[in-house]
């Protein structure tokens, strides 16, 4: 069924997302972790599904994304997988999966793919991941790009701040991102840049960039879908927008229930048997 935005219920592709960039229409993704909210965001008629390794954070209650699985990030994109049936479906791949050499990137590219059943895989890093990229895409396997913040290196950064503010980082940039579309990636992922930055190099590649705190000027937005609803609480960067406050929803829905039970409202005769 399409969405009740969207009136074209064809599978998105890999291939459609590069045609929506060539005819200037937006691409919209979510995250999602489980069954029932990919079924739900589907059906609304996103673009496009990330399984996010945000997992680690928003489903397990980690401080960072560094300790989710490769078991635990197939298990979420299974679940996923089986809610959609228009979006395209991207899994990440979780830290140490891909970092130490071509040949056990690939092996775990191609399990992930094998096990969740997913569309493509998402990986962050530009040249110095570019021999595992390839192999896996020569394993005929989609990867998304993802450069700027890349939450995997957060050791490394030390901060969630804003990246490619000085040249030199903003000039390595754009030599990544122009280097993982010439390579063959499918799309970019611009994470927490400078929204100068970021038009540039959609301007200046040929494969549809995805922004998250990037500015208006990519071809796509991405946000986590829990942010965006408003379940979380305490988490308000600047490029946040609340579609709504399901925290509020959800706490005085459990609230009435509860006084209901201890009033013995609930169940009445008519949820008996």
């Amino acid at each position: 069924m399409a969405g009740y935005l969207v009136s074209d219920n064809r599978k998105v592709t890999t291939h459609r997302f590069i045609e929506m960039k060539q005819r200037g229409e937006k691409i919209s993704m979510l995250t999602a972790y489980d069954y029932t909210t990919a079924g739900i965001v589907d059906g609304a008629g996103i673009d496009g599904i990330l399984i996010g390794d945000s997992a680690s954070n928003v489903m397990a209650g980690n401080g960072t994304t560094l300790p989710i699985t490769i078991e635990q990030m197939i298990y979420h994109a299974k679940s996923v997988v089986r809610g959609v049936n228009r979006a395209l479906v991207v899994c990440d791949m979780p830290f140490g999966s891909y970092q130490v050499d071509r040949k056990e990137g690939v092996k775990n590219a191609i399990k992930i793919m094998k096990e969740s059943g997913c569309d493509a895989l998402k990986l962050e890093g530009g040249l110095e991941i570019i021999d595992t990229i390839k192999g896996i895409l020569d394993a005929g396997i989609p990867v998304m790009g993802h450069l700027g913040l890349t939450p995997q290196s957060i050791n490394k950064f030390g901060t969630y701040a804003v990246r490619a503010k000085e040249d030199a980082e903003a000039e390595k940039l754009i030599s990544d991102a122009k280097l993982l579309s010439e390579t063959g990636c499918f799309s970019v992922v611009l994470e927490k840049v400078p929204s100068a930055l970021a038009t540039r190099v959609s301007s200046e590649i040929s494969v549809p960039t995805i922004g998250i705190g990037a500015g208006n000027g990519t071809d796509g937005q991405i946000l986590v879908v829990d942010d965006m609803l408003g379940m979380t609480k305490g988490f308000s960067p600047r490029f946040l927008r609340r579609y709504a406050d399901l925290n509020t929803v959800m706490t005085d829905a459990i609230g009435n229930y509860i006084t209901d039970v201890k009033n013995s409202d609930f169940p009445n005769e008519n949820e008996s048997y």
